[in-house]
């Protein structure tokens, strides 16, 4: 369990998170889930490792990580904009990191994992020639390799279109599940949140304005903010955001 208790950040004096207090189960998906400026984006970075903590704990299996660096933290990042190198083909690409680790690149586990993100047919393209969602996959693959305890991804759908979109939350939602992966995503968009996660946390300047299903999220909104956040994002009216997600959730 990774667990955040009365966490806050701050740069100089200008106070970006305050008292956020999180409890995300082995294998959830969780999405946080706030306008620009929120803090949504520091409050990954914080449990990446990447930006310290000003006060409060972050414990991961109840041992206290906030002061551990980013690479003794077992956890691992997928950027918006894929982050691979041009120069190699999807494969090399795909096993990068584990030659540095000198890991036999035969292991079952890289073949499964390629095999459950469909990306056989393209290992030997270049990274121009693929997709926009065939980078995405392969970038979520490199970084998967790595056996993470916790996967990070901050807005993984943003370069994409629509119909590649529908398919990357389809393979992120099968990787968490096959592979029990706690799954920590980014985003800005209800829609995305609503659909892809276990879990939303609803980021309102710097705090936690909800955090709950996408069920309780929609039926039960615990403040004007969230309401008019989803309902406005959405451009819908609430008793149709139930048709379009209430039967993943059970709502």
């Amino acid at each position: 369990m990774l667990e955040l208790r009365n966490v806050s950040k701050s740069f100089d004096d200008h106070k970006v998170l305050q008292g956020i207090n999180l409890a995300i189960e082995k294998g959830e998906i969780v999405s946080l889930l706030g306008p620009s400026g929120c803090g949504k984006t520091t409050l990954l970075n914080m449990i990446l490792g990447l930006t310290e903590v000003t006060q409060g704990e972050i414990l991961y299996n109840n041992v206290e990580i906030q002061d551990k660096p980013m690479q003794k933290r077992n956890f691992n990042i997928v950027f918006q904009d894929f982050c691979l190198f041009p120069h190699l083909n999807a494969y090399d690409n795909i096993v990068y990191g584990l030659k540095n680790l000198k890991r036999d690149l035969n292991d079952k586990k890289i073949t499964d994992l390629i095999e459950l993100l469909e990306l056989r047919p393209h290992l030997n393209k270049k990274i121009h020639e693929l997709s926009g969602g065939q980078k995405q996959r392969v970038s979520i693959a490199r970084t998967i390799v790595m056996e993470p305890e916790i996967l990070l991804m901050d807005e993984p759908l943003s370069a994409l279109d629509s119909v590649i979109k529908e398919s990357i939350k389809d393979m992120i939602q099968k990787v968490a599940e096959t592979l029990s992966l706690t799954t920590i995503i980014v985003t800005h968009d209800p829609e995305e949140a609503l659909t892809m996660a276990d879990k939303v946390v609803v980021i309102e300047n710097g705090s936690i304005a909800q955090f709950g299903t996408p069920s309780e999220i929609i039926n039960q909104p615990k403040s004007a903010f969230v309401e008019k956040f989803i309902l406005k994002q959405l451009k819908i009216k609430r008793d149709h955001i139930y048709n379009l997600f209430g039967d993943r959730h059970g709502a």
